[in-house]
């Protein structure tokens, strides 16, 4: 026995043995992908989202809020709208689970088999829906009508609001009936006059009242030519790139509220795509052996021409559409702003003075924040003389201002907060906003800037000679240090006028965690965390200030939603308020029986950053030996994967892994978001060129600090960013990467779009060589010449990383004699979304793995 021991150490020391992975049959892996995927899926897209807290009227009732939500209930398989009471007292000693109630009756919100319309399916994908049923709603606080689009139409349905709530139980939703062909996409409710609606309809404007049924195009862009080339214009609809790369999914704003009684007015994109290159599609009808044809921006081609344009509605008291004008800028857009390229956002000040947008150059490193008052729009008409007294009637000192800039010599992150406060004095305005340029991380700001108009006579043929650029009287600094104010991807802050307070989310405590965070903005100073920490929260706060509710999860518990109630002592300060939990939406799930977290690390990196991983142990670990070991990358901009939240949704395959023996290492490098612009800038005019140093450095800490990784079986698999970095790992370091497993990969940069590709590349003529740096395509001489080492997978209707790419990069390795292997998705797009689909890759990646790492 003695002898066997000391053999063994030998063996361990010197001789490390290799673990193997248990090969299954095709059958095998789909029994275990099945088990795994039915847990994703009972937990998936279950959590409630979407939060509406409305204060109840009765002062007398046990109630104090009902919360409105999108959620799945159990047994369902599809979102609806569904809404909760929060009581006004709690036993403390109990948990109070808060039932989830139908807000509406037997109402199936899906399309027949799922039968979603082109504009739908694109919007899905753009926004990286994987839910069905209801997945968006507009809600009406005053009267409480909900607005919705599900099966193919539109719907509203009432619940009171203002007026206390009238409904208990299910209410049957109203359809909103229709003359027009083809989909309404994006219904909105006036704000102003809440019985009038508007929505998109092949690619225009319409309004419709939903008490009279009556229904008016607003605009006349689109032809109705079922033919890309000859039909170029848009209204109210934003563009693939500002949908795909600005997170911008509207392009109408109704203004906030009605002006001389009955007028309401509508501000929207008007869009002329004439110059954008048209790219071809397979179409998902395969046995029509057509194409689609889209406009497609390709990086250093057009884009298309945006203006913003305003329609002023007119009803009478019966709810009749009186009149509807449809108004153009006194001069051109491009000649009020020369220089814009992107108008990446766009909306009202709450007091409907002025419209607002955010501007952005070409280079994404100049941006500016603008406010248009309505009176700059004049009615459009072809009557040269008209439109001559229209622009001499422009109230004279009617400009646009200009009241912040913003550049940088990185690129600038465009967001989704801004809060104006109304104004005090005419010639002064003040905002909240969030800053990365300044000091390299996002901060939040109080700013004023001094309105002085100049003296503007309008003419028809003005030529620019100022810049509309407004002093900055004071810039408050509300937030600082090396840390980050979440704003991006829809993040919002919460402002309590009264308290002068401004909670926020954002990473204070650590780059891992997400945090509800307050502070003031009229004497800032302390900045005090409201939610508990060893977990990563996602939060919505009441229109009261008074509750919040908060979805959070860390690696090794999934998500739960919890509402807690803010509440402050006598005396103390309202800063100081203490959340105090008040009842569960949904408790966590438990964890898979085979589910063992990730265990995250850091370390120095050679570029003076730290950098964080995480590291999935296999699950059958032995003494000494050596795991197979799969790097599981994205590496780009704009994501993190290494973070303290529950990662057995997304990522459930990863701990499949781990299960069967493998070891499984994920790297958040440089380029990565959530560490300041200078991390995330690594990147810049040169992508592809430093994240795999990045991965490779990582991997060979793990090995070291963990004596289970073996070097010699290194697999890198990743998706479209992540796809592109497997390829220049294995390019690059075809010595530490035996496999690689590229997902809809980016393989040549000239044929990506615009706004993601300049932004971090510039154009192509300003860095020639970046572009052919960061080529994997024209690097194919460097894959290695040993078969059953690549696997490219992509989806052949992919309309984002079009297949094109792997196309040419197939062509380009075939030219070059080098092996690969190719699995094609005959119906998918950029996004795996079928079922049977997702399971195929996810049986794919196991059989290719264990027949050759």
């Amino acid at each position: 026995m003695c002898s066997f021991v000391w053999i063994s150490v030998v063996e361990m020391e010197d001789v490390p043995s290799q673990f193997f992975v248990e090969k299954h049959s095709w059958d095998g892996l789909r029994d275990i992908i099945h088990c795994s995927r039915k847990y994703s899926g009972m937990i998936a897209n279950k959590a409630p989202h979407d939060f509406q807290f409305v204060q109840k009227k009765d002062e007398n009732g046990p109630h104090s809020h009902r919360l409105y939500y999108l959620g799945m209930p159990y047994g369902s398989r599809e979102n609806s709208l569904l809404y909760s009471e929060i009581p006004k007292k709690i036993r403390k000693e109990a948990l109070l689970v808060l039932s989830w109630k139908q807000m509406l009756d037997h109402f199936q919100a899906t399309p027949h088999q799922g039968a979603y319309s082109r504009e739908e399916e694109l919007l899905r994908e753009r926004k990286r829906l994987g839910a069905f049923g209801i997945t968006s709603y507009d809600y009406h606080a005053q009267t409480g009508l909900f607005l919705f689009q599900a099966s193919n139409s539109l719907f509203y349905c009432q619940d009171g609001g203002s007026n206390g709530f009238i409904q208990s139980a299910p209410v049957k939703p109203m359809e909103i009936k229709t003359q027009c062909s083809g989909t309404r996409m994006d219904p909105k409710i006036c704000p102003g006059d809440p019985d009038l609606i508007a929505f998109i309809n092949n690619n225009d404007l319409w309004i419709a009242h939903i008490k009279t049924g009556e229904e008016r195009r607003l605009t006349h862009c689109h032809k109705g030519v079922d033919n890309v080339k000859e039909d170029p214009k848009s209204a109210g609809v934003a563009t693939f790139v500002i949908q795909e790369e600005f997170d911008r999914f509207t392009g109408y704003w109704w203004s906030p509220s009605a002006v001389e009684g009955k007028t309401v007015n509508l501000l929207y994109e008007e869009v002329d795509e004439t110059e954008v290159e048209i790219i071809h599609v397979p179409s998902p009808a395969l046995e029509e052996r057509k194409a689609d044809a889209y406009r497609y921006p390709r990086t250093g081609s057009k884009n298309p021409k945006a203006t913003l344009k305003m329609a002023e509605i007119k009803t009478d008291h019966q709810g009749r559409i009186v009149s509807m004008q449809d108004k153009e800028l006194v001069v051109p857009f491009t000649t009020l702003f020369p220089g814009t390229e992107y108008i990446a956002r766009v909306g009202w000040t709450s007091d409907g003075k002025y419209g607002c947008a955010v501007l952005l150059d070409r280079s994404q490193r100049k941006l500016q924040l603008v406010l248009l008052p309505p009176a700059l729009f004049i009615p459009v008409t072809d009557d040269p003389a008209q439109r001559q007294e229209s622009v001499e009637a422009v109230p004279k000192n009617t400009q646009p201002y200009i009241i912040y800039e913003e550049t940088t010599d990185v690129w600038i992150n465009v967001h989704d907060i801004f809060y104006p406060f109304i104004q005090t004095t005419e010639d002064e305005f003040t905002f909240i906003w969030v800053n990365e340029s300044k000091t390299g991380f996002s901060h939040l700001y109080k700013i004023t800037s001094l309105l002085q108009p100049g003296c503007y006579h309008w003419t028809e043929d003005y030529q620019h000679i100022e810049d509309f650029k407004c002093a900055v009287k004071e810039e408050v600094t509300l937030t600082s240090g090396e840390w980050e104010v979440l704003a991006r991807h829809g993040s919002k802050i919460w402002v309590n006028e009264a308290s002068k307070l401004v909670y926020f989310q954002g990473t204070r405590d650590t780059p891992l965690e997400h945090h509800l965070y307050v502070v003031s903005y009229d004497s800032p100073g302390d900045v005090v965390r409201l939610t508990k920490s060893g977990f990563s929260h996602s939060c919505s706060v009441s229109q009261n200030f008074d509750f919040f509710v908060s979805h959070y999860s860390n690696v090794s518990t999934p998500p739960c939603v919890h509402v807690y109630k803010l509440t402050s002592s006598e005396g103390e300060p309202l800063l100081h308020v203490v959340p105090e939990f008040w009842a569960s939406m949904m408790e966590s799930p438990g964890c898979p029986g085979d589910y063992n977290p990730p265990e995250i690390f850091d370390f120095p990196g050679k570029s003076g950053f730290q950098l964080y991983g995480m590291v999935y142990k296999p699950h059958n670990m032995q003494p000494g030996r050596k795991h197979p070991t799969v790097l599981f990358v994205y590496g780009g901009p704009q994501v993190q994967l290494v973070n303290n939240s529950f990662k057995g949704m997304k990522y459930l395959r990863l701990n499949t892994l781990a299960s069967l023996g493998y070891a499984v290492v994920v790297i958040d490098g440089r380029g990565s978001c959530q560490r300041g612009l200078e991390f995330e800038g690594a990147l810049k005019n040169k992508m592809g060129q430093v994240e795999v140093e990045d991965q490779v450095e990582g991997l060979q800490y793990v090995a070291e600090k963990f004596n289970f990784v073996d070097l010699s079986r290194v697999a890198i698999h990743g998706w479209s960013y992540g796809g592109f970095l497997s390829l220049m790992g294995l390019i690059q370091r075809p010595n530490i990467f035996k496999l690689a497993i590229a997902g809809a990969p980016v393989t040549v940069w000239m044929a990506y779009d615009t706004g993601y590709t300049e932004r971090y590349m510039d154009v192509p003529e300003n860095n020639q060589q970046g572009y052919e740096e960061g080529s994997v395509a024209l690097h194919v001489d460097k894959l290695p010449s040993e078969p059953n080492r690549l696997l490219i997978l992509h989806g052949f209707l992919d309309e984002n990383v079009h297949f094109f790419h792997t196309n040419f990069l197939v062509s380009q390795i075939i030219r070059a004699g080098k092996p690969y292997q190719l699995q094609v998705y005959p119906n998918e797009r950029h996004s795996i979304r079928c079922p049977e689909s997702g399971e195929h890759y996810e049986i794919m990646l196991l059989h290719f793995l264990q027949q050759y790492l």
